[in-house]
């Protein structure tokens, strides 16, 4: 069970061999993953790309460093109980560099860490332009990850880019040598048809579970978490959907205040103080706080 005060929730490990698929809402702070645990969901996906987005104001383009992603994920451990998913991009170098990283994200409480086989500096999936290491350069990363975990209930997820950059069969061979390696969830990126989903979830069928990426305008279909349940898949994240509508609604937001001068013509698209405080739980933090007041010691 995975819980730091705040619920208990299955493992990653257990939601995985459960029936239904595991949707992994995206999230790149402490805040948006408390957003995601309120709203019910019992995975978070900590997205590389959402902490570059926000934290540098730049693209996803390998600018992140670990100890910037490992500080993000202890933050969001010590407010959010359920099991977190990290974003590990190339492990930010060789097989021991690799190592390092898989320590120091569990370390900071993550249970899961997604490892991709790119080079450094890696870019976002769907964006043109990648370029790969030797395939058996990633099998060395993934079983040094294997061997770096303090437990079994840390997974890693063997990610290849393969369909952009040498098409559809070279992307399923390196698939293979992945799972072989140790890999214990599969995440082929990119795909760009519903034909590809169902032919790779039905050749890995039963060996090892398949994650789905849905990104808005990108390489792959957007469709929902049924229908991807159904082609074969046992987990779907939607990493950047959130920082998606939060774009769109700051922008609005913005335009608003300069076009009004006031927040009022917006009330009815936000949080008013009294609201944003029940949705921290201020209240119970603070009740939880007066037990150790002074006068109860004196």
């Amino acid at each position: 069970m995975s819980s730091n005060g705040h619920g208990p929730y299955p493992t990653l490990k257990e939601q995985l061999a459960g029936d239904d698929i595991v949707i992994a809402p995206g999230c790149f702070d402490a805040f948006s993953a408390m957003m995601v645990q309120q709203a019910g969901f019992s995975v978070g996906y900590i997205t590389g790309a959402s902490i570059a987005y926000t934290r540098l104001g730049m693209p996803d383009i390998g600018l992140v460093s670990m100890n910037e992603v490992a500080t993000t994920v202890s933050l969001i451990d010590e407010r959010v109980g359920m099991p977190l998913i990290v974003d590990g991009d190339t492990g930010w170098g060789n097989a021991i560099n690799t190592q390092r990283t898989v320590r120091l994200f569990e370390a900071s409480g993550a249970n899961a860490i997604q490892l991709e086989d790119q080079t450094f500096p890696k870019r976002c999936g769907h964006l043109k332009g990648k370029s790969l290491v030797p395939a058996g350069e990633m099998v060395g990363k993934i079983k040094a990850a294997a061997d770096a975990r303090r437990s079994d209930e840390f997974l890693i997820i063997g990610r290849t880019d393969a369909i952009a950059v040498e098409g559809y069969e070279s992307a399923l061979e390196r698939a293979e040598r992945y799972v072989e390696a140790g890999a214990d969830v599969l995440f082929i990126e990119a795909p760009e048809s519903e034909d590809q989903q169902r032919d790779m979830c039905a050749r890995f069928k039963g060996r090892v579970p398949l994650l789905a990426n849905m990104v808005e305008g990108g390489s792959t279909p957007v469709t929902d978490a049924q229908a991807l349940q159904d082609l074969g898949y046992s987990i779907v994240i939607f990493p950047g959907g959130l920082f998606r509508a939060y774009s769109l609604l700051a922008g609005e937001y913005f335009a608003s205040l300069k076009k009004h001068g006031s927040t009022n013509a917006f009330r009815n698209r936000m949080y008013d103080f009294k609201q944003i405080n029940e949705l921290l739980e201020t209240e119970n933090i603070l009740n939880n706080a007066a037990q150790y007041d002074a006068a109860n010691f004196e």
